[in-house]
């Protein structure tokens, strides 16, 4: 099994790099965040051509999430079951006995605004929203763009960043919390004190990719008795150097 995740910053301008990844990696889920396009116009045909099955939600400008996979999904939901919702951040899919949560979490703005707060809230809500709804047993894959850096080795430059909506101790706190519902994340269990690898390199840094300064906000997480199965997970940082990229990359674990 094989499964990715990418924030593409628009999917409808993200295709060229989008459609060859699938045809050349053929994972079995793609997850998608920040598609920023309405339901109405989100390009399925694209992906229906490669045999994917997708499902998703979003909205005009603004997040938007989906799921691609190789199968029809028995049950799909949007969404928190608190409001608000925000069924364009949260997409739930089972596929017999695998379920696969693809989030994108609030970015918070500044620490001192309502947004911050909201995206703490949102971290615990989904911790609540896990607890209410699966079992720790389950085959779990929690991933996506979490705007979290969760370690000094997850950014480039710590003692500059530290403070940020995504790098503080309290988001830190609401974060760890998620995880201890019983999450392992994939790519730490794999590479557990490697720094430098990062899944975003902002666009207003010149030469940001080049330089290596970038942050580890997107993550693949997985209840435990999956996660001690896993045979890799990789950060690819082609997709990233690609022409008109987006400002994150793909990851992706192996079973």
């Amino acid at each position: 099994m094989k499964i990715a995740s990418y924030n593409v910053n628009s999917i409808r301008s993200r295709l060229h790099i989008v459609l060859p990844w699938l045809q050349k990696n053929k994972p079995d889920y793609f997850c998608i965040q920040e598609t920023k396009v309405e339901d109405a116009k989100f390009p399925a045909a694209e992906f229906e051509a490669l045999e994917y099955q997708v499902v998703f939600k979003g909205s005009k400008q603004y997040n938007g999430v989906a799921i691609a996979s190789k199968q029809k999904p028995q049950k799909v939901n949007f969404g928190l079951n608190s409001e608000p919702e925000d069924p364009d951040r949260l997409v739930i899919a089972h596929f017999n006995d695998l379920i696969i949560l693809n989030v994108y979490i609030p970015q918070g703005q500044e620490v001192e605004s309502p947004q911050f707060a909201y995206k703490l809230a949102w971290l615990g809500r989904l911790k609540k929203y896990l607890q209410n709804n699966f079992q720790t047993q389950d085959k779990l894959i929690l991933c996506g763009d979490f705007n979290v850096a969760p370690e000094n080795i997850d950014v480039h430059d710590p003692k500059r960043i530290f403070g940020h909506v995504s790098f503080n101790p309290e988001v830190w706190k609401a974060y760890g919390e998620l995880k201890s519902w019983g999450l392992v994340d994939i790519f730490r269990q794999h590479h557990p004190d490697e720094p430098g690898q990062y899944t975003f390199f902002d666009y207003r840094v010149r030469d940001s990719v080049s330089r290596n300064m970038g942050w580890r906000v997107d993550h693949i997480l997985a209840t435990k008795s999956l996660a001690i199965k896993s045979k890799s997970c990789i950060i690819d940082l082609e997709s990233r150097l690609a022409q008109k990229p987006s400002d994150h990359v793909i990851i992706f674990a192996e079973w």
